[in-house]
């Protein structure tokens, strides 16, 4: 019984990361059509996927200035800002997050939302698979297509047709900056005229953009 039993859950194992593996390396090449997250928001749905190419690269900039500094020089995972978390967490209070972009798309797009130690075993192996097979490039255009950006909302294209009323691929550095800043709670976070710590937060991002691009923190994804 013990052997069968012994067998049956190395069979499960096997083909979970056989059909896994098959979902990530076609995901590299064909738009992720829909997710868990998608599926269980009771808004209406508007998403629109645009190729890495039709979005401005100042939401790039902007994302890394806000969410992930080390983005292209880590292996997917952040292991300073992880700890850090560990520890402002012990403390009580908000939980503070030390997930890197690599780990917020693999969440995104193959698993759900909400904790868990499950969950976030799961998400690691995704992170590791998507930084081998994706690469830097193709993780940044899926976060861009498949985030969450406003209530009902995901992706730039559809974010910024709903904040700005034009296309993602002509942000302003303002605008990419106030989409950083609300990614973390889009259901929240007031993108069009925020205010408060917001606003100044916007301004913040705004100011790393600039050290982004000048010391090549977004130079993955372009190369």
């Amino acid at each position: 019984m013990i052997r069968w039993l012994a067998r049956f859950l190395a069979q499960i194992v096997l083909w979970f990361i056989g059909l896994s593996l098959l979902l990530v390396i076609a995901f590299k090449w064909i738009p992720v059509p829909i997710t868990a997250t998608m599926v269980m928001d009771d808004n209406a749905l508007s998403k629109d996927w645009e190729a890495l190419e039709n979005i401005d690269r100042n939401l790039v900039s902007a994302v890394i200035a806000a969410e992930d500094a080390k983005f292209c020089t880590h292996d997917g995972f952040d292991t300073e800002a992880i700890e850090k978390a560990i520890k402002y967490n012990a403390k009580g209070g908000r939980i503070r997050g030390g997930s890197t972009i690599t780990q917020q798309t693999a969440k995104n797009v193959f698993l759900w939302q909400g904790g868990g130690y499950a969950r976030k075993g799961l998400e690691a192996y995704f992170a590791f698979a998507i930084e081998k097979i994706w690469g830097k490039r193709r993780i940044m255009e899926v976060y861009l297509n498949v985030a969450e950006t406003g209530i009902g909302t995901y992706g730039a294209e559809a974010g910024a047709q709903r904040y700005f009323g034009h296309t993602a691929a002509r942000l302003t550095k303002n605008e990419a900056a106030r989409m950083a800043v609300a990614l973390p709670l889009p259901k929240k976070r007031e993108v069009v005229a925020p205010s408060g710590w917001l606003a100044r937060h916007g301004r913040t991002i705004q100011a790393r953009m600039a050290a982004v691009r000048r010391d090549g923190l977004d130079a993955c994804v372009y190369d």
